[in-house]
């Protein structure tokens, strides 16, 4: 069984006109379809699987694509992004309004065993909920969410420009030392990676060399070029449970803000991670 609720501030299950719930449970499936419920600050979305450590397929606002992610336990709680300071590295339309519909399911056998992007996550927050994958960093410009690290993992690669929505990014803070980590959850083996570095050139600079760690302590360096496309490199296949961006070498070049709009690592779940 599967369920999805949302909640108040004070944990009770909210009503729509009409005095419906928003909830709902299914076997395999949960929706909840509402044509006046208008979301309040301190709201949240909770998820319920019948066990911890399982895949579903989320899609929690019509403005958000569908992601298959991992539950580490068996609830999840997703606070809807009401603060203005949280609006900015999302659609204008999103969570607003009255009428929504939302839905989650268990993810099918074929979609956990599929090579895939592993970082995608479409609705990751800034915090960690125990849903995966999940990005973090140890600087991000002025902790405004146009530059946080979850930024790094929505699948939006818009690189020709810097700040709201679509122009989402990780920014650095000029932090020669600043680090991006993702965190899958469990393990899973990898052998690819794109990076879409922010190419709003001449206000942007970029990095020439950059690496990835990962859980084993072993690494790998990347030579990157001056563009806003997608750049993918190839590697030995490696099994690891997070990856950090790390050891960013700028460019010579007159502009101090090099920051990265997507990052893509390429792989599959590792053998008996996907149930």
């Amino acid at each position: 069984m599967i369920k999805l609720e949302i909640m108040n501030k004070d944990g009770n299950i909210k009503l729509e006109k009409g005095s419906v719930p928003a909830s709902m449970t299914g076997g395999q499936m949960a929706f909840v379809a509402a044509q006046d419920l208008r979301y309040e600050p301190g709201d949240y979305i909770r998820v319920t699987t019948n066990k911890p450590g399982g895949y579903i397929i989320a899609k929690l606002d019509e403005t958000l694509n569908e992601t298959l992610i991992y539950l580490k336990n068996n609830v999840w709680e997703y606070v809807i992004p009401l603060a203005e300071n949280l609006r900015s590295s999302i659609p204008s339309a999103a969570f607003a309004g009255g009428v929504h519909y939302l839905y989650v399911r268990y993810a099918k056998d074929y979609e956990t065993k599929q090579y895939r992007n592993l970082a995608l996550n479409t609705h990751d927050q800034k915090d960690d909920t125990g849903a995966y994958p999940h990005a973090s960093a140890n600087v991000e410009t002025r902790n405004e969410s146009t530059f946080f690290a979850k930024n790094a993992i929505d699948g939006i690669c818009a690189s020709n420009d810097h700040g709201s929505y679509p122009y989402q990014s990780w920014g650095i803070n000029r932090d020669p030392n600043a680090k991006l980590t993702i965190d899958f959850g469990r393990k899973v083996t990898i052998d690819a990676v794109g990076f879409v570095l922010r190419a709003d050139f001449p206000h942007d600079s970029y990095w020439r060399q950059v690496s990835l760690r990962f859980d084993d302590g072993s690494s790998r360096t990347f030579d990157t070029q001056k563009t806003g496309d997608v750049q993918t490199f190839n590697f030995p296949p490696i099994t690891t449970e997070y990856v950090v961006f790390e050891n960013l070498i700028k460019a010579d070049d007159e502009s101090p803000f090099p920051a990265l709009t997507q990052i893509e690592l390429f792989g599959t779940n590792a053998t008996g991670n996907h149930a």
